[in-house]
């Protein structure tokens, strides 16, 4: 019988020779063992890529098939976990070997020791099935796991009991055999089911102003945020995973520079929920693999975090996913396809790229899972960092293809530290018609007309703009001199948001509307002024409007804007009386 032994090395792509095997099956390579999947079968050579540096590898070396795909392990202990691209627990690697990870070495998902309680909610005799809750423990303080029949198995229980068990022990038996556990593995290439998908008609509410009454984002969908070196994209993301209602938050620190990915793993733990006041790490599952770790783990730790953030959903709970990010996932892709000597598409990067993309967006969504009659919803923030700051690159090309919310970050925004610095001439969101519903119930009855009347200001600026860097602003008419004053007031007083102020940092959606609608009003005051003769210089010198920037840092905002909303009135009927 032919030896499978390692044929050829280029890098993290190595070829074995007599090696059976099926496409993405995981192999273990050379004398180490290191973990790789298949990905090209040609004859009795088999390409794998592999998840860990193969220096120092030669020819010759045995490599062993395990017969099943790249896999996660899904059970309670998920959350407060920090992985790396392939979930291997990185605390539990650190503690065996200090801070420099060693080549081969593994450690399982979840730990095997700990005991977790179970209660359970199905009983013995019942039908059941793939996504079928069975009982429930409790994974951190205040947040309820829900135990499921796997996707793929179903049939009568005969025995499940309640008590303390570790992950690998046997809480139940079908009568087809098959045995009930508190965890399960699943293919992370392989999309979760959902018994029914339906459209996103739920904002995901951020805290963030310009988010939220600009361009929002609905539960279940899909934001892309690109942006050049420098311009706030990881403290934008930051922010999300922080302040946005979702129930679970699943970060991937996907090829980031190690110094930003070490503050997001120091900072989180530290961080406090702003809802239940426990740590933010309660809810957070961080997948941190940077760009100095091996190439081909980078690829596979996207597809981890979205299966972890699927398995969730599955439990009827909202997810928000933060992708930080897909151009360096792109990249991988594309070194990797290089090396597999593939025909290069746009800039290099391999011709299957659009359809990786849109594979992974679309595993975002809201829906019914199996087995429950509630929603869930996976809603997927993707970074881009195209180089320069260069839109037309195909990564952002292909990204704006499949998502529906899109956040420019400008470099010049971030220079004129205005932040966060999302170009609101060039950003966009297509949820506007299905959300406006929920904001003419939740909100107001004029929510739309008033984020279209603060766009139409914004918008005119720009215009107003070329000409004044022409012949200055005095030139200009004195309604469109009070335009500008209406959009620097927007700017400044909406647009802008300081993420590291203790009350600026989060805004409630109330707010931000009281906030638009004042700065309406004023403007309706002022062009009202202007009709009757009042000088635009008379009425660019009252002073209470300045007032409206100091709710921003207030807790008692509400009584703040009624108070300098009668000041502004006063000014004006003081102005009229003249």
């Amino acid at each position: 019988m032919l030896k499978e032994v390692l044929y050829r090395i280029a890098g993290p792509v190595v070829v074995a020779k007599n090696l059976a095997a099926r496409m993405y099956d995981v192999v273990r390579v050379g004398k180490e063992k290191l973990m790789g999947e298949v990905i090209q079968i040609d004859g009795d050579k088999v390409v794998i890529q592999v998840y860990e540096d193969t220096s120092g590898m030669k020819p010759g070396e045995p490599v062993f098939n395990t017969r099943k795909p790249l896999s996660v392990a899904l059970g309670p202990g998920l959350l407060t976990s920090i992985y790396d691209g392939i979930q291997r627990p990185l605390p539990v690697l650190e503690k065996q070997m200090g801070s420099y990870i060693q080549r081969g070495v593994d450690a399982p998902g979840l730990s095997l020791d700990k005991k977790w309680k179970f209660s359970a909610t199905a009983k013995p005799g019942q039908k059941v099935e793939g996504g079928y809750i069975l009982g429930e423990v409790e994974e951190t303080e205040g947040f309820i796991h829900r135990i499921m029949v796997p996707p793929n198995l179903k049939g009568k229980l005969v025995t499940l009991k309640s008590g303390n068990y570790t992950v690998e022990d046997v809480i139940g038996k079908l009568d087809t055999g098959a045995e009930l556990k508190l965890m399960h593995y699943w293919p992370v290439r392989s999309p979760r089911k959902l018994k029914k998908k339906l459209s996103p008609t739920i904002p995901l509410q951020t805290g963030q102003r310009i988010f939220d009454t600009l361009f929002p984002l609905a539960k279940g969908g899909v934001a892309a945020i690109p942006g050049p070196f420098g311009a706030g994209k990881t403290v934008s993301q930051q922010q999300l995973a922080k302040w946005c209602d979702a129930d679970i938050i699943v970060y991937i620190g996907c090829g980031e520079r190690g110094n930003e990915m070490t503050e997001v793993l120091t900072e989180f733990p530290h961080m406090k929920d702003p809802k239940t006041g426990r740590p933010l790490m309660n809810r957070t599952v961080l997948i941190a693999n940077t760009s100095n770790m091996p190439v081909a783990a980078r690829e596979a730790s996207v597809y981890t975090g979205i299966t972890i953030a699927e398995y969730y959903r599955d439990m009827g709970y909202d997810v928000a996913l933060m992708a930080d990010s897909t151009s360096r996932w792109a990249e991988a892709m594309r070194e990797i396809s290089s090396r597999l000597e593939e025909m290069p598409g746009e800039e290099g990067y391999p011709a299957y790229l659009s359809t990786r993309l849109a594979e992974f967006y679309e595993r975002a969504g809201i829906g019914i899972p199996l087995g429950l009659e509630k929603t869930g919803s996976i809603s997927v923030i993707g970074a881009v960092s195209p180089p320069g700051g260069d839109f037309s690159e195909p990564v952002t090309q292909n990204t704006l293809r499949v998502i529906k919310t899109f956040w420019a970050l400008d470099a010049k925004l971030a220079q004129r530290r205005h932040f966060p610095s999302i170009n609101w001439l060039t950003s966009y969101s297509l949820y506007h018609e299905a959300l406006a519903p929920w904001y003419r119930e939740h909100v107001a009855e004029d929510w739309s007309s008033v984020v279209k009347q603060v766009m139409i200001i914004l918008q005119q600026e720009e215009k107003l703009l070329e000409i004044v860097q022409l012949v200055g602003s005095d030139a200009l008419p004195e309604k469109e001199q009070l335009t500008l004053e209406i959009a620097r007031l927007i700017r400044e007083f909406i647009l802008q948001q300081n993420a590291f102020h203790d009350v600026d940092t989060y805004c409630s959606i109330e707010k931000s509307y009281r906030l638009m609608k004042l700065i309406l009003k004023y403007n309706d005051l002022c062009q009202n002024a202007l009709v009757q003769g009042v000088h635009v210089k008379t009425i660019l010198d009252l002073k209470a409007k300045d007032k409206i920037a100091e709710s921003k840092f207030t807790k008692e905002w509400k009584q703040l804007l009624d108070s300098v909303e009668k000041e502004i009135g006063k000014e004006f009927a003081h102005l009229h009386a003249q």
